[in-house]
């Protein structure tokens, strides 16, 4: 992920010293790339500040932070032509909030891409793969996306536990344990049933993956392996659409890598097609 977005998604729980120095970058990294020890002037910071900063993200100097957020300016993703990104207003006609939606949805999903090396993904996916029993958790937006990725690996032949209801949830983990894995979705991280059931999980043994912000959260500390979404409900103004998505791009992804892996996966996805296609038949 571009060091400009593991900044941007900081902000919030930086000190304030470090914000003004983190949001200067974001909104300018073209001046900042420009300026050296002028930078600390132009937001009125110490030199020193600026070098602690640099480390903090783990950069032993400001010139390597300065060749970090080149390369990220350098492979930024550009919405394509035509498509806006931006809040979404009360005034706004159909197709500047269609042009908008469709700019906040590619933004996050592409982001999102970005955020999970492949080393990360491997590690998810061995997993997964291995697993004696998978249980997706989440609540709102992300039970929809749960149970949508259950439906994906039950069709490979996976042992899928999942259930809108977080007291059913909550039952279903206590049968788990060191050879299971818990997949818990919640963008924020903060959902209280699913950060409980994770921690319950942890205490059975369970490996928790959590699908989740970039910003520390208690389900992220709770987790053995971190997946991340980004999103920008905030400029969105629309009801976890930009995060649902986020999660799905990451859950079909998964999928897809998944059935790459397996080698009787069409086998498995056929065999469920047809088992499916008598009904449209009959309807017909």
């Amino acid at each position: 992920m571009s060091v400009l977005r593991k900044i941007e998604a900081k902000l919030e729980t930086m000190a304030q010293g470090d914000r003004e120095i983190g949001r200067y970058i974001v909104d300018n990294p073209d001046q900042m790339l420009r300026l050296s020890a002028a930078l600390a002037a132009e937001i009125g910071r110490s030199q020193s500040s600026v070098v602690k900063f640099s480390q903090k993200l783990g950069y032993a100097s400001y010139q390597e932070l300065k060749l970090a957020v080149s390369e990220a300016k350098a492979q930024e993703w550009q919405v394509p032509a035509g498509v806006i990104h931006g809040s979404i207003e009360v005034g706004d006609g159909h197709q500047v909030i269609l042009k908008k939606l469709i700019g906040s949805k590619l933004l996050s999903m592409q982001q999102t891409v970005a955020a999970n090396s492949e080393r990360i993904l491997s590690r998810a996916l061995d997993l997964l793969d291995g697993a004696r029993r998978i249980h997706l958790v989440g609540v709102g937006a992300s039970s929809l996306v749960a149970r949508d990725f259950s439906y994906k690996l039950m069709k490979l032949g996976r042992n899928v536990l999942h259930d809108s209801d977080s007291h059913i949830q909550m039952a279903n983990v206590s049968t788990l344990g060191p050879e299971d894995v818990l997949f818990a979705l919640s963008h924020s991280g903060a959902s209280i049933e699913t950060l409980r059931i994770a921690e319950l999980a942890r205490k059975r043994g369970t490996t928790v993956i959590a699908v989740t912000g970039l910003h520390d959260n208690p389900l992220s500390r709770v987790a053995n392996i971190r997946l991340y979404t980004i999103a920008d409900e905030e400029r969105a103004r629309s009801s976890s659409i930009t995060a649902r998505d986020a999660q799905l791009t990451l859950t079909d992804l998964l999928f897809l890598l998944l059935v790459q892996r397996q080698p009787d996966a069409n086998d498995h996805i056929h065999n469920s097609e047809a088992a499916v296609s008598v009904l449209k038949a009959e309807r017909s």
